[in-house]
C-alpha cells in the first residue's frame, strides 16, 4: 500500500512509536540521531542504512556529522506524512543501528523553522517561495525541496508583532523540559501560556522565539 490512504493518524504514530524509542515525531516525519563509536562506525551505518532505503524503496534524508547520522523518514508520495512504510523503515534502520554499536540520540534532532507574522500570506508568500527556491509545505508553508534549510510558515494575523519574524524551534516534549530550564536561566521571559505545545521566548532587546513539541501549530491527523 502507498500514497494517501497509507497516512498514520497521529494516535496510530504514537502507538507506533511507543515501541519505537529511538525515533520522534517532527512535523511529518520520524526524526532520531544515532552515535557510533567512531566515523568509520558512523559511514557503516549509513551504508546500512541506504541497504535499507534500496530494499524497501523507500528513502530517508541523511546527514551526517563525524560520528553522529541524523535521518528523517517520511513519505512524500502521502504529502510529506508519516506512513506504515516510514514505521518499518524506521525498525529496520534501528536493528541496524544496534549491530553497528551505535545508540540513540533523539534529543540532539532539532527542527528549525521561521515563522513571519502577516495578515495575508498570500501576498508575500510567492517572494520567499522565488528567493529561497522553496517549494508549498503541508499547511501553507514553504520548505526546502532537498531537506537543507529551515523551513518558512506565515503566521496569519490581524495585529502583527512589532517583530515579525521570529524562530520556531522544535524538540520532542520528551526533551523539552531541560531546554525550557536553561532557557529560562539565560533570563529570558518565557510565557507558558501554550505549553506544552510551545512556550514563547523573548529575549532582552524584544526578540521572540517559540520553543514547540510534536504538539505544536501543525493540526491532527
Amino acid at each position: 500500500m502507498g500514497g494517501k490512504d497509507d497516512i498514520l493518524t497521529r494516535s496510530q504514530i504514537d502507538d507506533a512509536l511507543s515501541a519505537l524509542p529511538d525515533w520522534r515525531y517532527r512535523l511529518g516525519g520520524l526524526v532520531t540521531v544515532f552515535k557510533a563509536p567512531t566515523a568509520a562506525g558512523a559511514l557503516e551505518l549509513i551504508a546500512a542504512v541506504g541497504r535499507i532505503a534500496e530494499e524497501k524503496n523507500h528513502h530517508p534524508d541523511v546527514d551526517w556529522r563525524y560520528n553522529r547520522v541524523f535521518v528523517r523518514f517520511t513519505s512524500h508520495d502521502a504529502g510529506t506524512e508519516v506512513t506504515s512504510r516510514d514505521v518499518r523503515a524506521a525498525t529496520a534502520v534501528s536493528d541496524a543501528a544496534a549491530k553497528t554499536g551505535a545508540t540513540a540520540e533523539p534529543a540532539l534532532y532539532r527542527t528549525v523553522e521561521f515563522a513571519i507574522d502577516t495578515a495575508n500570506p498570500s501576498e508575500i508568500s510567492g517572494v520567499w517561495k522565488a528567493a529561497l527556491g522553496y517549494r508549498a509545505g503541508r499547511y501553507g508553508d514553504l520548505v526546502d525541496p532537498y531537506g537543507r534549510g529551515p523551513g518558512l510558515w506565515f503566521q496569519k494575523t490581524d495585529t502583527p508583532n512589532d517583530n515579525r519574524i521570529h524562530v520556531d524551534v522544535h524538540q520532542g516534549k520528551a526533551e523539552s523540559a531541560h531546554t525550557l530550564e536553561k532557557t529560562a536561566a539565560t533570563g529570558a521571559l518565557m510565557n507558558h501560556d501554550h505549553a506544552p505545545n510551545w512556550v514563547v521566548v523573548t529575549d532582552a532587546q524584544g526578540n521572540r522565539l517559540c520553543l514547540c513539541t510534536e504538539q505544536g501549530h501543525e493540526p491532527d491527523l
